[in-house]
């Protein structure tokens, strides 16, 4: 089941340049900036409502983001919708002809599930489904 929009994720080639958009033209709060070594990519979060706008910076040309950004440029990347019960979800987006990047979900350090539908089944958009985990 899908119950809200986690964050929408965009592609910069600066983050720093961009933050002087997002952050101090626009107003939204910097909660925090992370690398994701396995991604290749620095992230920034940027709270709004219950959601996020993740900004991505990749630090690798040779990464998906990277040749992400050197195909299609700058701009919005992908949205992520925040699901429980993940494996149901990605069964019935396969039973329902929904082509998959991931069809068994990635684990996250802090354990949060995720998978990835093709955009070709999404009209153009790149969809993460998002699975946090459980709280203590």
């Amino acid at each position: 089941m899908i119950t809200r929009i986690n964050h929408i994720a965009i592609v910069v080639e600066d983050l720093d340049a961009a933050l002087g958009f997002w952050r101090d033209a626009l107003g939204l709060p910097l909660d925090k900036t992370e690398e994701n070594p396995g991604e290749n990519v620095t992230i920034a979060f940027l709270p709004i409502g219950e959601a996020e706008i993740e900004l991505l910076e990749p630090t690798d040309p040779a990464s998906g983001i990277g040749k992400y950004l050197a195909k299609k440029g700058a701009g919005m990347h992908h949205v992520c919708v925040e699901v429980t019960g993940i494996d149901a979800v990605i069964e019935r987006l396969v039973a329902h002809g929904v082509e998959m990047i991931n069809e068994t979900p990635r684990v996250r350090d802090e354990g949060t599930r995720y998978a990835f539908v093709h955009p070709k089944s999404a009209f153009g958009v790149l969809v993460e489904l998002y699975e946090l985990p459980e709280g203590p």
